[in-house]
């Protein structure tokens, strides 16, 4: 063998490691009240053998202090900016050398660039369907005008309402009728380029709008009567919905392109099925998946899968449901939620150097009057501005009385103000501070911790419904927020405490 093509053998070998799995994933998004120190949070993901990272956008600090820690990082360009990357070419050259070149001149290692987040999710009515494409084309024109286009790749982050199986089998895979002739030339130039197409998958979703949906399926450890396709055997969501989208690649003539799983996980409350039992079952079945390298029934070389997500985001909209807060595989203090082996020895450990701040909570008064007219006020401001979803009938907190609901909402409202003084008093007569902690069960009350970091009102959203095969279908993320889960959340959870509260 010639030296010429021993090295032309090395650097496609090299490209075939940049595109398949190795190593854990995860997502971090910035939806939060209150944001870890960056560097305490890239720390916490090389302790638990995360090798690559998701962004939902360019965030200088996350990439500060990702440099030099030898993660591989996919930054994000928001859905907000898809229609100015679509129309202006220099725009996405800006961005490429504001987001991508620069922060790779410091010694962070970005391998991806993802366009959009669920673009073209169905619910979103079409918005972002003409600017998707053009956008795609100009953020990669753009890493390769900059010299970067062999070692970072664009991509998009599909819903997997992109696909559905009219059999409810993945051999009968095909794109959404509405916008398949735009997925043809996207998954085109995509092969022409060299960029994987990335899609998000999400069990728990499925079971969550489907209450037929076997839960076990959603699980990696059996429990479930395998679907039968063919000569291929599938025995989770995961497995079914991925091949569904390979048969649809297979189908328009891309069956070998690459395809990365950028979004799936289970949340840890919000839902009676949402709970840290489950999570922990998800999880450990998704590690000991990936630590084993295994693909799919239809592709045997495993991709990268980036669970969703390492940190839960406190500020996250609602709207698709009160568990939406809780998909952090660590709580928002970096904290650990449950245990997991990770395989070589290795167990799951929660962020170190977490300073908190003094113990004490903010809770009902012994003689306060539940049936004053303004108590119930009192409960609907206190999570009109901060996380109350754990009060959510089957969730963590959600079989308290109507006075325990009350201490809850008054001390996360207490504790997301950073225990400042007046944010307990603010509720008086019904509230008081104690220096016991009034955690009881599965029902913790927390201490917020130091930080000077604050999260983003930018980024990911919302998980939409989608479709994928009919044997379990997918669902992901994503686009902006606005304050913490909004009066909205204050009159719903309101709605629930009155009602379950004066049950109890």
């Amino acid at each position: 063998m010639t030296p010429r093509c021993t090295l032309a053998i090395f650097f496609l070998l090299v490209f075939i490691r940049h595109i398949d799995g190795s190593g854990f994933c995860c997502n971090l998004g910035t939806q939060t009240t209150h944001l870890l120190d960056p560097s305490i949070t890239v720390q916490l993901m090389k302790d638990n053998g995360f090798e690559k990272v998701k962004l939902f956008e360019s965030d200088g600090t996350y990439l500060e202090a990702l440099a030099g820690s030898k993660l591989q990082v996919m930054v994000g360009v928001p859905n907000y900016l898809l229609s100015t990357m679509a129309t202006k070419p220099e725009a996405a050259e800006e961005y490429v050398a504001n987001n991508v070149t620069h922060w790779r001149s410091k010694d962070v290692d970005i391998r991806y660039v993802a366009v959009g987040n669920e673009p073209l999710l169905k619910s979103y009515g079409g918005n972002f369907t003409n600017y998707t494409f053009p956008a795609l084309q100009n953020i990669q024109g753009a890493l390769e005008k900059a010299g970067l286009g062999k070692t970072v790749k664009a991509t998009i982050p599909f819903n997997a309402d992109i696909f559905f199986s009219p059999t409810g089998s993945p051999s009968g895979g095909i794109f959404r009728p509405d916008i398949e002739d735009l997925m043809v030339s996207i998954v085109k130039y995509m092969s022409d380029h060299g960029c994987p197409i990335t899609v998000n998958i999400y069990p728990f979703i499925a079971l969550y709008y489907d209450p037929n949906f076997p839960i076990d399926y959603g699980f990696f450890d059996g429990g479930v009567a395998p679907l039968v396709d063919g000569k291929y055997t599938y025995t989770n969501a995961l497995d079914a919905n991925y091949d569904t989208l390979v048969v649809a690649l297979e189908k328009n003539g891309y069956g070998s392109l690459p395809i990365i799983i950028g979004e799936i996980g289970w949340p840890s409350d919000g839902n009676p099925n949402a709970n840290a039992s489950l999570a922990q079952r998800f999880y450990q079945g998704l590690v000991k998946r990936v630590r084993a390298d295994v693909g799919t029934p239809r592709r045997s070389t495993a991709p990268d899968i980036y669970m969703f997500s390492l940190i839960d985001e406190d500020a996250k909209s609602i709207a698709p449901g009160p568990f939406e807060p809780h998909w952090g595989i660590f709580n928002i203090d970096g904290s650990m939620k449950f245990t997991l082996d990770l395989g070589e020895g290795k167990n799951l450990t929660g962020a170190k150097g977490v300073k908190y701040l003094e113990k004490q909570w903010c809770v009902v008064s012994p003689d306060a009057n539940v049936n004053d007219e303004k108590f119930a006020a009192a409960i609907t401001e206190a999570c009109s501005h901060a996380d109350c979803t754990a009060l959510t009938p089957g969730s963590s907190c959600g079989s308290l009385d109507l006075k325990g609901n009350a201490s809850f909402a008054f001390n996360m409202y207490f504790q997301t103000n950073d225990q400042k003084s007046g944010s307990c008093e603010k509720f008086q007569p019904y509230s008081t501070i104690t220096k016991t902690d009034p955690s009881a069960g599965t029902c913790k009350y927390p201490i917020m911790f130091e930080t000077e970091y604050r999260g983003s009102e930018q980024g990911h959203v919302q998980h939409g419904q989608g479709s994928g095969s009919g044997s379990g279908s997918g669902s992901g993320s994503n686009s902006s927020a606005g304050k913490i889960n909004s009066g909205v959340l204050g009159a719903v959870m309101l709605a629930m405490i009155m009602v379950f509260g004066y049950l109890n």
